[in-house]
């Protein structure tokens, strides 16, 4: 099958699945107003009695939510006889679930009489007892007319036993002067005949339990037991009273002499009662009522449990198409070691990207965007740069900014994918190649793009989303263990070619199942720009920030959770404790953090040795970094953290967690000193280059040295390459085909 189209197919599925639990929900969130219904038939009833003579009424068993039957062939045959209410004698519904108590409703309202209502089995199960009780009434109840009493007990087990054998007892008298009816949810004498399955149990099946009711019957001279619980007819006389079976007005019957769609007619004054039988035949011949019988209930199946019918079959071709891809899809477990081949096409590259946030906004991506984009630019390529637009944007050559359509500061614009101006826009560029730097949203968007315009995707990891999860409104541990990575899996085995900053990235790359080629390249710096010294700026930051001489520790982050602040402050408390050098740090960044990291500081009593800088412009960077003698650095969610390479191409030894994203540029005891996510162990590193000035020099000559092989000119070669690769391989493959 065409992978589009089984992609398709198991989506479609999985929205099925997900919108009946969404209407599940909405079914027990908006439960509707009806309740106590019993007490408005009753009244009716009662009215009815009151004007004398014999009462006449219809009984029903095992409804089982039935439309073919219940609703379209037993209920008007009642409208039209003279009966004066209808009694259902048990199980009027499949299931006690909302839908099926929210159909019940809707077929009773077909009636142009009063009903009343035995909770038997269907009632109860799924929770059903609650919702019986709240729309219609008491489980069991009695109904003293002049003509005849009415009692109606649960025989679900939901009211014990005892409870309801003694209010018999106060409710009836020995000498009872008129005649007594029944109605119980299950059988208390086995039918007449043998049924095809097996009739319901209840409270009073067993012996001795039953054997107690009849006796207790017996005595209180009840004249008829009415039950439903079986799909049969069933009319018997034990020990001087009547027992009746009906389980005909809807369900599964065979349609036979002793199971057979049917309804009871009854009349009662005190003389005594008289029951007939009202036979429903609608088909002509034994085996067309058969097959009518059979109809029907697969008929209400699907009418109200349908939801259930579609979730169940979704469910099970989700496990198929799984089971199916974990089975047989063929997998490639060792790198791809086919020759791929940078294609070379004689003039500059046509070079689409997307990217879910961009300059203004200060962050990593959008720094490490806009200097790829600046690389190729130098280089003679073309770029097309598709970003959400921000209020308080520059205008810059070559990028398309995109209409949002959620904005929740400066860290989180949702633009609009759905904007036709961008696939005109992308379209009138004819790109040789499209480069994605999320794994979602804008990146999708273009991924889609990529393959309208037949031309190859690269995909860049740059963010470990799973740092992310306390940001997402889903349970932390499921967002962070399985759904994230699941995320970039599913993203980049969709791509053709895929860039990571560091080797231990690639590493992950490879161990949460993606399979296409991965090629290691850092983002780039410009050396040159973080050794300028500009003295007059210098001197103003210093009386600013330095007035009184202190060393400076500077860092550079976006005050979020996921940056371990918290971390680096509570090391600054124990850096002042162990009287360290007079010192300050100056945290460079904003977010949604800065609030509450302003009450930490006050209360860890460091407002003096920790200031808050805020988001400084890019181009003054470097003059910040010039200020101090030593960068610190204690996130742990980095997947290269661009600021530590800034930080040694200015001649700054770096004290950093031990994380990914970190360790592929800082070599320990030579850069700088990595340790791990150990309080102590951290402050340790720290105190020792700020008293030890000869070891500070060392590591900064090292520093710098290494942050000269990161340039953006060498950057922008590489990535070049992997388009060059990617278009070749795709050249290749459709010339294959």
């Amino acid at each position: 099958m065409n992978r589009a189209l089984l992609s398709l197919f198991f989506y479609a599925n999985l929205a099925i699945v997900l919108a009946i639990a969404a209407y599940r929900a909405y079914l027990y969130a908006a439960a509707p107003d009806a309740s106590a219904l019993l007490v408005r038939q009753i009244d009716r009833i009662e009215a009815v009695a009151a004007e004398g003579g014999p009462l006449r009424f219809a009984v029903v068993g095992e409804g089982n939510n039935s439309i073919g039957m219940l609703e379209r062939e037993v209920i008007p045959r009642i409208n039209a006889s003279d009966v004066d209410f209808v009694v259902s004698a048990g199980n009027i519904v499949s299931g006690g679930g909302e839908d099926k108590y929210r159909s019940i409703l809707q077929i009773l309202s077909h009636l142009d009489i009063p009903y009343l209502l035995t909770f038997g089995e269907n009632e109860f199960e799924e929770f059903g007892s609650t919702r019986f009780y709240q729309r219609f009434g008491p489980h069991f109840y009695s109904i003293a007319l002049p003509q005849a009493r009415l009692v109606f007990l649960d025989a679900t087990g939901r009211t014990p036993t005892d409870w309801q054998e003694r209010w018999l007892r106060d409710i009836l008298q020995s000498g009872e002067d008129r005649p007594v009816i029944v109605f119980v949810g299950h059988p208390l004498v086995a039918p007449e005949h043998e049924t095809l399955f097996e009739p319901d149990r209840g409270a009073w099946s067993e012996p001795d339990d039953r054997d107690r009711l009849l006796d207790l019957f017996d005595r209180l001279g009840v004249d008829m037991v009415i039950s439903a619980g079986a799909a049969t007819y069933s009319d018997q006389v034990v020990d001087g009273i009547r027992h009746i079976v009906t389980g005909g007005a809807g369900g599964f019957v065979v349609n036979d002499e002793t199971s057979f769609y049917h309804y009871l007619d009854l009349s009662a004054d005190r003389d005594g009662i008289q029951a007939d039988l009202v036979r429903i035949d609608t088909a002509p011949t034994p085996l067309a009522q058969r097959v009518e019988g059979l109809w029907f209930f697969v008929y209400s199946l699907f009418y109200v449990g349908w939801l259930n019918f579609l979730a169940i079959f979704s469910a099970f071709v989700l496990t198929a198409m799984y089971l199916y891809n974990r089975l047989f899809r063929e997998r490639r477990y060792y790198p791809d070691y086919d020759l791929r081949v940078p294609v070379d096409p004689g003039r500059p590259l046509r070079i689409v990207m997307f990217t879910n946030t961009y300059l203004p906004s200060i962050n990593g991506v959008a720094v490490s965007v806009n200097r790829l984009k600046t690389g190729l630019e130098r280089q003679g390529h073309e770029v097309l740069l598709c970003a959400p637009s921000y209020d308080d944007q520059r205008p810059e050559a070559g990028v398309f900014r995109i209409p949002i359509l959620i904005s929740l500061g400066a860290a989180f614009r949702l633009a609009n994918p759905f904007h036709r101006q961008t696939w005109r826009a992308v379209r009138e560029f004819q790109p040789d190649v499209v480069h994605l730097h999320h794994p979602y949203w804008l990146g999708s968007l273009g991924l889609r793009m990529a393959r309208k315009l037949k031309v190859p995707s690269v995909f860049t990891y740059h963010t470990r989303l799973e740092q992310f999860a306390h940001a997402i409104p889903l349970p932390g541990a499921l967002f962070r263990n399985v759904i994230a990575h699941w995320l970039v899996r599913r993203f980049a085995n969709r791509c053709d070619e895929i860039i990571v900053p560091t080797p231990i990235t690639r590493d992950y790359i490879h161990l949460i199942g993606v399979d296409r080629p991965v090629h290691v390249h850092p983002t780039g710096i410009e050396v040159e720009r973080f050794r300028q010294r500009n003295p007059t700026q210098l001197a103003e930051l210093a009386a600013r920030f330095n007035p009184d001489g202190r060393r400076i520790l500077v860092t550079i982050a976006r005050l979020s959770k996921e940056k371990n602040l918290d971390f680096l402050i509570a090391a600054m408390k124990e850096l002042k404790a162990r009287q360290a050098p007079p010192f300050r740090l100056l945290i460079i960044g904003d977010g949604d953090e800065r609030a509450r990291l302003t009450s930490t500081i006050r209360d860890a009593g460091l407002t003096s040795e920790v200031r808050l800088v805020g988001s400084v412009p890019m181009q003054d960077i470097p003059a910040y970094l010039a200020l101090a003698q030593l960068f610190v650095f204690t996130s742990v969610s980095e997947t290269q953290g661009m600021v530590i390479l800034e930080a040694m191409a200015a001649g700054l030894p770096v004290v950093a967690v031990n994380a990914t994203g970190v360790d592929a540029f800082v070599q320990n005891r030579r850069t700088g000193m990595l340790t791990e996510e150990d309080l102590d162990a951290w402050t340790d590193a720290v105190h020792a280059l700020l008293v030890n000035r000869s070891e500070r020099q060392t590591m900064a000559r090292a520093a710098l040295e290494e942050a000269q092989t990161h340039s953006i000119e060498r950057f922008a070669a590489d990535i070049v390459r992997v388009y060059l690769i990617a278009i070749g391989a795709w050249e290749r493959a459709g010339k294959e085909h």
